[in-house]
């Protein structure tokens, strides 16, 4: 049993935008490339990283054989050109942005897929290492289309069963899986858990032997059980405030005018200047997470001096901003944030913060998935927002960041910050490409479409009775090597 901290969205990796989805979807859909421990790309359903070529606009894919989907169909390089095809082209995909300026997908034969670029496109690989890189059976989506998440059929160590909403998702082992010699466990059941109090009491009873994502508030008290075990990472995302300044239509559509304060650069420059990022993450979650100002991980080669500033507290400055946009103080705002108790116990931290900051600062808690909708169509005013990170960081920033990207629920648009971001993609040099994220944090820090907040450790707890669990630094928890220590199975 895992406890989940939250219901996924559909079980569909074209269109999923939940992180809770990719943990259930780690267990039976896997990618064409993968992170080890280390944080390195390595490859999953391809046998090896890309061939690119010299003007880097062909990358060519190699990919396993003898393998099959959970249907008994055959995996193949058309296999994984019908998914990709898919994600690039669907018009709900999630994972159009992720993928570039793609110009055709190929299967030149059984085991390679050639991608076709009009212009150069760094991030691939990486992209391929998560949701994009699932490869989801062609049988299953010809028969199922739209609602292929509603019982998805994938290459993994285990297969979907079925699934209550509200309740609980259950996979069970894959005979067909190419490696299933090695998968111990015989099925998995996510309990949807949102109260974290009841998944750290299920943890000490014994009724779950995983879950995800633990409080800071449990985690010292759950370490010094004896019957349990901690794994923490670093973490490549971030937690922020995204301000809804052109999403009218709904995310991925072109923006439009919204006629509010915060549409004023200033007044959320203002709201920057009033969070007191160090004083709230230390109060809020006991010195386990770290201030954050910048979509850039300071752990990875892509950071800079430039990337790690951080505006200081400063809320005389926001009060001068305030004045200069020429708005009544307090500014009443609406943060529309995910009712859970960290996220709350945050939102509440911050509405004393920023009211030194001449903010009235007004919460409306939602449900999780109730809340991935609100952000989509653009339903709300502000909105604490939280992304899980990847090894790359164009997926950090253009995904949320560039006009018109699937994930850019604030409507944000600049085209200066579009030509950065677009040349940081095409190329491959390490130290050129942080050179150019620095300067599109020093944008972000100006007109703070998100004001980020924030960066969290992955806290995952398990049971001494099983072993096999790994948690590396792009959040997921992986079970597929997982076994009870006894001679029980579950």
């Amino acid at each position: 049993m895992v406890g989940l901290s939250a219901e996924p969205d559909q079980l569909d990796p074209t269109t999923s935008s939940s992180s809770l989805t990719r943990n259930v979807m780690s267990a039976i859909c896997e990618k064409l490339y993968d992170l080890d421990a280390s944080g390195r790309i390595v490859p999953q359903l391809a046998t090896q990283l890309p061939t690119i070529s010299r003007d880097g606009l062909t990358v060519t894919i190699p990919v396993r054989t003898g393998v099959v989907f959970a249907d008994g169909t055959p995996f193949n390089a058309n296999a994984v050109r019908t998914s990709l095809q898919r994600d690039f082209t669907m018009k709900t995909s999630q994972r159009t942005t992720e993928m570039g300026p793609i110009k055709s997908i190929e299967a030149t034969d059984a085991t390679h897929v050639v991608l076709h670029y009009k212009r150069p496109f760094a991030p691939i690989t990486a992209a391929l290492a998560d949701r994009a890189g699932m490869v989801m059976s062609p049988a299953a989506l010809a028969a199922k289309g739209d609602n292929f998440g509603n019982s998805p059929v994938c290459v993994g160590p285990f297969k979907f069963v079925n699934r209550v909403p509200q309740t609980s998702i259950t996979v069970k082992r894959d005979p067909l899986y190419y490696d299933a010699a090695h998968v111990h466990l015989d099925t998995i059941t996510y309990r949807i858990m949102t109260d974290a109090n009841i998944r750290a009491a299920n943890l000490r009873s014994g009724d779950i032997q995983v879950a995800d994502t633990i409080s800071p508030q449990d985690v010292d008290a759950l370490a010094k059980d004896p019957n349990l075990k901690v794994l923490q990472s670093g973490f490549l995302g971030y937690r922020g405030i995204t301000f809804n300044t052109g999403n009218v239509d709904g995310a991925g559509t072109p923006p439009k005018t919204i006629n509010t304060p915060i549409a004023d650069s200033r007044v959320r420059a203002a709201f920057g200047y009033s969070v007191d990022r160090k004083t709230l993450v230390n109060t809020v979650f006991n010195n386990w997470f770290e201030p954050a100002c910048s979509p850039i991980a300071p752990t990875t080669p892509y950071a800079s001096a430039a990337s790690n500033a951080c505006p200081a507290f400063n809320p005389k400055r926001s009060l001068q901003l305030l004045k200069e946009a020429g708005v009544h103080v307090p500014l009443k705002v609406t943060l529309t944030v995910a009712n859970s108790q960290d996220e709350l116990r945050y939102a509440q931290a911050l509405q004393a913060s920023v009211a030194e900051g001449g903010f009235d600062l007004r919460i409306v808690p939602v449900e999780y998935a109730t809340s991935l909708d609100v952000r989509k169509r653009g339903g709300f005013e502000l909105m604490q927002i939280g992304w899980s990170g990847r090894i790359d960081p164009d997926a950090n920033t253009s995904s949320f960041l560039a006009t018109s990207a699937s994930s850019n629920y604030g409507g944000f648009s600049s085209a200066q910050l579009d030509d950065l971001l677009s040349r940081a993609a095409q190329i491959t040099d390490t130290a050129q490409r942080a050179t150019l994220y620095g300067q599109a944090v020093q944008l972000i820090q100006r007109e703070n479409p998100i004001v980020y907040l924030y960066r969290m450790r992955n806290i995952t707890v398990y049971s001494t009775r099983v072993a096999g669990v790994e948690v590396y630094s792009d959040g997921l928890v992986r079970l597929g090597k997982a076994a009870f220590v006894s001679q029980q199975k579950g």
